[in-house]
């Protein structure tokens, strides 16, 4: 798997996660610290790394901006569903399932806010939405290398064994009537669920769901971009499970 992008490369450096293969830096790009500590990370752990040019960079990257590094490397070893609802450190999980979000950014920007606000696991379904690209792994910041992920067969029977587990699941939907700032979640195990934008959950994720809550908006505009609609509900259930 190709992972791009200064700070992705360095947790996937810093991780060790998955074996890194080599890692390309191009030689007429400015060589900024965290280039020096990507080359010298790679070196502490054998990784080759090749300086070529600027040219066969771009033309080697899976996005419009490298920032001049590339590494290649194993692909993210997948995390199993029953192990993401199990506690760890005596905390009850927080977990974050995507219902048909297909936007790269978007679930690289989610991610990045789930790594940042302690979510314990991603869960995300199988088919018709996205998973992990260079531009996610990009978008991301490296945060991939940190989070579990999930992929499921299908997101609503997903829920459902969630649910019987003793998992809250709280779905996140603009037409919901009760605000996501009266949940009462506390230190219960929880799983956040966010819909594709403008079509929102799916009829079947809504009827998994123990809750299905909104962000109140004071504004003209009708819906928030789901990445910081994310992140504002996560952060909401970490002000509550403090």
């Amino acid at each position: 798997m190709q992972v791009e992008g200064r700070q992705a490369v360095r947790e996937l450096l810093l991780a060790g996660r998955r074996k890194v293969h080599e890692v390309l830096i191009a030689e007429d790009v400015d060589r900024a610290e965290v280039l020096e500590d990507i080359a010298e990370l790679a070196e502490d752990l054998r990784v080759p790394v090749r300086q070529i040019s600027r040219k066969r960079l771009d033309a080697e990257s899976h996005t419009e901006a490298s920032q001049g590094v590339v590494a290649h490397a194993a692909e993210l070893p997948e995390a199993d569903l029953d192990d993401l609802v199990r506690p760890s450190g005596g905390t009850a999980p927080f977990l974050l399932a995507l219902d048909g979000v297909t936007d790269p950014g978007n679930l690289g920007a989610l991610i990045r806010t789930a790594e940042c606000a302690g979510v314990s696991g991603v869960v995300l379904p199988r088919h018709r939405a996205v998973h992990v690209t260079p531009t996610v792994t990009k978008a991301a910041a490296g945060a991939v290398e940190h989070v579990p992920i999930a992929l499921v067969g299908g997101l609503p029977t997903a829920l459902s064994r969630l649910r019987d587990a003793g998992v809250w699941v709280v779905g996140l939907d603009a037409s919901a009537d009760q605000s996501v700032h009266d949940l009462q979640i506390h230190d219960q195990p929880v799983c956040l669920v966010l819909g594709a934008e403008g079509s929102g959950l799916s009829r079947l994720v809504r009827q998994r769901c123990d809750e299905v809550v909104s962000i109140p908006l004071k504004g003209q505009l009708g819906s928030l971009n789901v990445s910081v609609a994310g992140a504002v509900a996560c952060y909401e259930i970490v002000r509550q499970r403090r």
